[in-house]
């Protein structure tokens, strides 16, 4: 894990999302966590998305990135991080194998995001 100060490039970025409140708070912010999501969606900068099982573990994202530092930024604005029901751990990795036809996905995100 790279930690906070240190810039690298990586192309991508496992991010688990840990629940620190109850349930009940984080459902109230996921309409507007959502449209935060989507917004980086749009950009191409996100993959996948979605709840770790059970739920109440928190949830997974995989993202395209150019630096650890600018997604720790990105998501110090997720309606989850203002609230204070969630926090962030961010997991670089550089894939070496992979399935057949995902490779438009293993490239940098669009430029201009």
């Amino acid at each position: 894990m790279i930690e906070a100060g240190q810039v690298k490039e990586v192309p991508m970025v496992v991010i688990l999302v840990h629940y620190v409140k109850p349930l009940e708070e984080v459902d109230r912010l996921v309409l507007s966590h959502k449209a935060f999501l989507a917004e980086y969606y749009r950009q191409g900068l996100l993959l996948l998305s979605g709840p770790r099982t059970p739920r109440t573990e928190g949830g997974l994202i995989l993202a395209r990135s150019g630096s650890i530092e600018e997604l720790r930024a990105l998501f110090a604005r997720d309606p989850f991080a203002v609230a204070g029901v969630a926090e962030y751990e961010f997991l670089a990795f550089e894939p070496t194998m992979h399935a057949g036809g995902i490779e438009p996905f293993l490239a940098a995100p669009p430029a201009g995001r």
